[in-house]
């Protein structure tokens, strides 16, 4: 008997035929479930390459060994032919939905793969991985209605175009993140691993994921805030990824001064102060430049306001300036290095630093930025001067006892 009498003799024996296919069926998913996917598998453990291990744990070898039975029973639909449409478009269904599937699968681990390279900067690529997961869909769900409607997929296409306005409501909101997508990548405005601020949506922190609907950011108290991806561009919000790449943070704060306190220097403070390091050269300039005026004009030279009086908060000033270029942990060239005097407020005079730290981890920041104004929260007392403060309760106590 050859084969095709032996195909011939099965049509007409369909329980037959039902015990061959089942047989064929179990082998072949034994062969491929326990040969060929195990070998996969054991490929990728062994091998040094950690992209394969990703790849074989998202496309589940296992699952995709079934493809083996459901092709085997599509091919042999012919042995039974009062059922062989129905177990041909079954057979058929299943085989391009676990295809489908599949391909989804290997979407997100090429997703993995891609954000888990040492040279990864941020630029996420899931919002387009997105639209072709869609896609698969699409075509899965196109092509099963042809499979069950036995259709043209072209009649099935031709017919949806009366439906583009409907079609396009409902995809509304996936059009919209697609096309901000572009934008946000396109203009380089957020990648994972950003700090942003987004106030109107009560987000501060990192950018831990961004996909086709959602950007995902996992604020600094440790709460998440989910913003969607086509608003993002219709709000206002602050990157400070230019802050981490200048290597610099910014520091902007001001000791307040009390405005009573300050005063000319005589030359005798002068001398004491003097006895600093960091102001030792410039006060003998000062010195040396007030006494030749008091020399050349002494018959008609009066204090304080006569020469190139120098006051204490001047000298604090340049104090601050000379202590801060010692820090190693202070950009004093590249970087913006200020420290001036504000115009008088109510509540003091600020003498303000504006300097960036060569840091821009956040703790590291936090303590030079501490270390710096208890520093010079100490030092003024030094130059005579007093540090503004609103008084309290102890103040006027001591107030009463002193006019008792």
């Amino acid at each position: 008997m050859n084969f095709t009498q032996w195909i011939e003799t099965l049509q007409t024996q369909p329980l037959y035929a039902a015990f061959v296919v089942l047989g064929l069926s179990v082998i072949a998913f034994v062969i491929f479930r326990y040969l060929v996917a195990r070998w996969f598998m054991g490929m990728a453990r062994r091998s040094a390459n950690k992209y394969d291990d990703i790849l074989m744990k998202y496309m589940k070898p296992y699952r995709v060994a079934w493809l083996a039975p459901l092709i085997v029973i599509h091919l042999a639909a012919g042995l039974f032919p009062e059922y062989q449409v129905v177990i041909s478009k079954v057979a058929l269904f299943l085989i391009l939905w676990l295809s489908a599937i599949t391909l989804v699968s290997i979407l997100n681990a090429i997703n993995v793969i891609y954000e888990s390279r040492p040279n990864y900067k941020g630029v996420s690529i899931a919002g387009y991985l997105d639209i072709g997961k869609i896609l698969v869909m699409a075509v899965a769900l196109i092509l099963s209605i042809t499979l069950i409607t036995d259709k043209s997929p072209t009649v099935l296409l031709t017919s949806l175009g009366a439906m583009a306005a409907v079609l396009l409501l409902i995809f509304q909101g996936t059009i919209l993140s697609l096309v901000s997508s572009i934008q946000i990548a396109a203009n380089d405005l957020i990648k994972e691993g950003d700090w942003i601020e987004v106030p109107s949506y009560d987000a501060d922190g990192d950018v831990v994921n961004i996909n086709l609907h959602t950007i995902k950011v996992r604020n600094f108290d440790m709460t998440y805030t989910i913003i969607p991806t086509d608003k993002i561009l219709d709000v206002s919000f602050r990157n400070w990824r230019g802050m981490v790449e200048s290597g610099g943070r910014r520091i902007q704060r001001s000791v307040l001064l009390d405005q009573t306190s300050v005063q000319f220097c005589s030359l005798e403070m002068m001398r004491e102060l003097q006895k600093i390091d960091l102001l030792a050269d410039w006060l003998a300039e000062k010195i040396t430049a007030l006494e030749a005026y008091a020399s050349e004009h002494h018959d008609h030279y009066d204090l304080p306001l006569d020469g190139p009086q120098v006051t204490n908060s001047e000298i604090y000033r340049t104090y601050i300036e000379a202590y801060l270029k010692k820090r190693p942990e202070i950009h004093s060239e590249n970087l913006p290095f200020l420290v001036r005097t504000l115009a008088p407020k109510p509540d003091g005079l600020p003498i303000e630093l504006y300097v960036f730290t060569k840091t821009t981890k956040w703790e590291e920041y936090e303590a030079i930025q501490s270390s710096i104004f208890d520093h010079l929260l100490a030092a003024v007392h030094v130059f005579g001067l007093r540090v503004f403060q609103e008084p309290t309760g102890l103040d006027f106590r001591e107030g009463v006892k002193a006019r008792g």
